[in-house]
C-alpha cells in the first residue's frame, strides 16, 4: 500500500465537525453562592443552562464564543446536544444565528430524553449516544466533542480537527489551568505509554503517589472533556457503557477506557500547556467576563 504524506494524511483524517453537550442540569452552578451578585446573574444563573449565562460586554452567552471559536478551527458543522427543552437554544442558534467569518456553520441539535423513572440524564455518554442516534451519519464519521461550559481556544480545537489519529484527546497540564487547588483535586489524572497513548484514567489519586502519575515530561496530565472521535469505534462502548457506581450516569471517559482496554493504542493524547475558563459555579461568572473583556482588548 502506497503510503501517504504527513500533509495527505492530515487531509484524510481532518474533518468539520463539532458535537457540543449542553444538556446537563448546571445543578452545581444553582446550588452555588457567590458574593455581590447581581439580582439578573442570580436569576440567570439559577434557570439557565450554563452555556446561556450572558456574559462579555454585549451579553453574549458562552456558546457563543464556544462556536466562534470553533469557526475560526474550521469546524462547519456544530451539533448542540440539549435537554428535552431546548427551545432557547433554538432561539439562540437556530436559523437567525449570526457568526464572525464568511461561512456560517451548519448548527444541528439532538435532545438528550432522560428515561422513564428518572429524575435526571444518563450523562455524557448517553447524551453522545442519543445524539449519534439522532444524526445517524455521526456513526461512520470522524467528530470532536467537548462540553459547553469550558471555553476551549481556537489553537485546541483545529489541534483535534486535524489530528491524525482515529480517536485523541487534549492532555492539559494540570499545573497551567490556573484553578484553585480544590477544583483541581476534583480532577482525575490521565496515564499515557511511552508513544503517547492513553492508557488509564485515575479518579481521586492518592495525594502521596502523584509523581508516578507523570508523563515522561514530568507533567500531571488531566482532561477537560474534549475529543476527537472515530464515531465507528466509540459507537458499540457507547451503547455497552455502564453507569458510574457513585454517580450513577454513564461517562464519556468510561466508554473511552473500555475502548483502550478493546483496543491498546487507541486514542493518543495531544499535551497542552493553558489556561481554560471555566464556567462550574456562581463565582466563575465575574472571572469569565474578565478573561472574555481582556481577550477583546488584546485581539483589538
Amino acid at each position: 500500500m502506497r503510503q501517504r504524506s504527513q500533509e495527505q494524511t492530515q487531509d484524510f483524517m481532518s474533518h468539520d465537525k463539532l458535537i457540543i453537550l449542553a444538556g446537563g442540569a448546571s445543578s452545581r452552578m444553582k446550588k452555588s453562592q457567590a458574593r455581590n451578585l447581581s439580582e439578573q446573574d442570580e436569576q440567570a444563573a439559577n434557570t439557565l443552562s450554563k452555556g446561556l449565562i450572558p456574559l462579555g460586554g454585549t451579553g453574549k452567552p458562552l456558546l457563543d464564543f464556544i462556536i466562534q471559536h470553533a469557526i475560526e478551527a474550521g469546524y462547519k458543522t456544530i451539533y448542540l446536544v440539549t435537554g428535552e427543552n431546548d427551545a432557547a437554544f433554538r432561539k439562540l442558534y437556530g436559523h437567525s444565528a449570526s457568526f464572525q467569518g464568511k461561512e456560517q456553520p451548519e448548527v444541528r441539535f439532538a435532545r438528550q430524553v432522560v428515561p422513564p423513572g428518572r429524575s435526571k440524564s444518563m450523562g455524557t455518554a448517553d447524551a453522545l449516544l442519543q445524539c449519534m442516534e439522532q444524526h445517524q451519519e455521526l456513526q461512520g464519521a470522524t467528530f470532536t466533542v467537548c462540553n459547553s461550559d469550558n471555553l476551549y481556544s481556537v489553537e485546541v480545537l483545529k489541534a483535534l480537527k486535524h489530528d491524525t489519529h482515529e480517536n485523541a484527546l487534549i492532555a492539559y497540564d494540570r499545573a497551567a489551568l490556573r484553578f484553585d487547588n480544590q477544583r483541581i483535586a476534583r480532577f482525575a489524572l490521565m496515564r499515557f505509554d511511552e508513544l503517547g497513548f492513553l492508557t488509564d484514567i485515575i479518579e481521586k489519586p492518592n495525594p502521596d503517589s502523584m509523581d508516578r502519575y507523570r508523563d515522561s515530561e514530568g507533567v500531571l496530565r488531566v482532561s477537560m472533556n474534549i475529543f476527537r472521535f472515530s464515531g465507528e469505534q466509540i459507537w458499540p462502548f457507547l451503547k455497552a457503557c455502564p453507569l458510574h457506581p457513585v454517580r450513577d450516569e454513564k461517562e464519556i471517559p468510561t466508554a473511552l477506557l473500555n475502548l483502550v482496554a478493546a483496543k491498546p493504542g487507541s486514542v493518543y493524547g495531544i499535551p497542552v500547556s493553558e489556561h481554560v475558563p471555566d464556567l462550574t459555579s456562581k463565582e466563575d461568572l465575574e472571572q469569565m467576563r474578565a478573561y472574555l473583556n481582556k481577550k477583546k482588548h488584546e485581539d483589538l
